[in-house]
């Protein structure tokens, strides 16, 4: 098919032109890329892209179409999207539809036919920072709309993302019970709880400790989530409660970096973060390397974790030492930065799960 001209604009000024794909239109957010090779369904739909323009390295995306199995929330999250080869065509039978056809009913703004590859040395030279994707306006329209776009440092989105209200995922027969504060909750991750035979009541992000201990769950987990964890008081709060009831608790990306902040250690906005499929971790417990699916732009300082000797680092990114799990030594709560659920992505790190599950029977054997 033919199809119309689109730009990429960058907000340093970098002009890149290719061809419209999805719907045609306009939408800017801060750009960032995903080096996994697969996947790209799940990388749309996952909430923590929330106001991201996403630029997937894999050569050809759309080669195997959609499905409805791959969502990891109710519809996409993505900005838009940056492609190099877009393929019209997809081989898989059990596909739904087509990539297009699916970017287009979820109303994606996408440009294809471009070097991504220099693009993401770019990003990776210059630092993550706002984009715009256009099939319709002007360069100097897009000049000035860029202006708009708002910056990712101090930006609250969980309660954008979060469910409105409370719904109940897995067994109601499950012999546990775990309250989930939704920041922008991955569907792969009830389902890694559900089938450890967990019963989940997920909570709306801005909900207290008194409306989800009312519940009487047996432990409590913190989503991932889009956003500046920094802005976030509101979350914060909340797993200071947990944490003051002793209740167990395990966060994941975004969780991770509130649970940090809530025991006084500080954020900090990544250059340019980490989104993958191939992310090397130690951990440093076991002394094991892990393979792991990672997407966050923010992360915990090093600096403030050295001066809390209530908190034990557990794990680091063997690439740039980065924070990526830590425990608390006198409360029932740990975290991990990167993605132990995955999808997509590698299974080395699904062991956090039973961790949790083992914390949690360890807390009722207690109380017995």
């Amino acid at each position: 098919m033919q199809r119309k001209k689109a730009y990429l604009l960058l907000e340093d000024g970098l002009l890149l032109e290719g061809i419209s794909v999805g719907k045609q239109g306009t939408s800017g957010g801060e750009i960032c890329f995903n080096t996994g090779m697969t996947g790209y369904q799940e990388i749309y739909t996952d909430p923590s892209y929330k106001g991201q323009i996403v630029v997937t390295t894999a050569s050809h995306i759309g080669n195997y179409g959609t499905a409805q199995a791959e969502q990891e929330s109710e519809h996409t999250q993505v900005s838009g999207v940056v492609i190099n080869e877009f393929s019209e065509e997809h081989s898989r039978k059990d596909a739904t539809e087509s990539l297009q056809q699916y970017l287009e009913k979820n109303g994606v703004v996408g440009i294809a036919g471009l070097d991504t590859r220099m693009l993401v040395r770019y990003i990776r030279s210059k630092g993550a920072m706002n984009a715009l994707i256009s099939s319709e306006l002007t360069v100097e329209q897009m000049k000035e709309k860029i202006k708009e776009v708002p910056s990712m440092d101090g930006l609250e989105l969980s309660s954008v993302v979060s469910t409105p209200t409370p719904y109940f995922f897995g067994d109601i027969n499950a012999p546990i019970k775990i309250a989930a504060l939704d920041l922008g909750i991955k569907k792969n991750i009830l389902r890694n709880l559900s089938k450890r035979g967990c019963y989940c009541k997920v909570f709306p992000a801005k909900t207290s400790f008194d409306e989800m201990q009312a519940w009487q769950p047996d432990g409590y987990f913190i989503s991932n989530g889009p956003g500046d964890p920094a802005v976030m008081k509101y979350a914060v709060e909340t797993v200071q409660a947990i944490l003051k009831a002793d209740k167990p608790l395990f966060g994941i990306c975004l969780g991770h970096q509130i649970l940090g902040l809530a025991v006084g250690l500080k954020t900090y906005k990544m250059h340019h973060g980490h989104r993958g499929l191939n992310h090397p971790v130690k951990n440093l417990l076991t002394g094991k390397g892990e393979m792991t699916s990672q997407n966050h732009g923010f992360a915990i300082d090093e600096k403030s974790l050295d001066a809390n000797k209530d908190v034990e680092l557990t794990h680091v990114h063997l690439n740039d030492n980065t924070v990526m799990g830590i425990r608390l030594k006198n409360k029932k709560a740990f975290s991990v930065q990167y993605h132990p659920e995955a999808s997509p992505g590698p299974h080395d790190s699904a062991y956090l799960f039973d961790d949790f599950i083992s914390l949690i029977e360890e807390s009722k054997f207690q109380k017995v």
